[in-house]
């Protein structure tokens, strides 16, 4: 999962730093407060394959486009052989047929997949405000702690 947005985010916010400061220890620190914060947003999007159509993110897109998410990834660390060879195969060939992808969706919800997302989506957020917290609060540090809120408060 950290092949997506987190590094987007990171590479975007080196950049930023390596514009303004020269020490590279600080620059680093930016890129990993930008990976923690993309890696966060990430997850939030990945939740939303489980929440209800009302988001604009239909459930169980994800899985009809053969994705494997952090909860999917979950909950096949914690089935059983049969079930996860059934999660396994429906993803990859049945990803189209309504009630497989209920099928999935439950098993993700049964294993607590969405709770572990959720509580690594939280750890990330920490890490990433932690970061954060190092430099001085100003009015960029405001802005952004208030991006890094957004990406595990918002609703769409």
């Amino acid at each position: 999962i950290k092949g997506k947005t987190a590094s987007l985010l990171a590479s975007a916010c080196a950049a930023g730093a390596s514009s303004t400061f020269e020490d590279e220890a600080m620059i680093e620190k930016m890129r990993l407060f930008g990976e923690k914060t993309g890696m966060a947003f990430q997850i939030k999007d990945d939740l939303f394959d489980y929440g209800t159509a009302d988001v604009g993110k239909p459930t169980g897109n994800d899985i009809r486009e053969k994705k494997l998410t952090l909860p999917i990834i979950y909950a096949l660390n914690n089935c059983d052989a049969a079930t996860k060879r059934k999660i396994i195969y429906i993803v990859k060939n049945q990803n189209t047929q309504k009630d497989k992808v209920q099928f999935v969706i439950d098993e993700v919800n049964k294993t607590g997949g969405i709770e572990y997302a959720t509580k690594k989506m939280f750890a990330f957020r920490d890490e990433a405000l932690a970061i954060l917290y190092e430099f001085p609060k100003n009015e960029v540090r405001d802005a952004l702690e208030e991006l890094v809120r957004y990406t595990t408060d918002r609703a769409y």
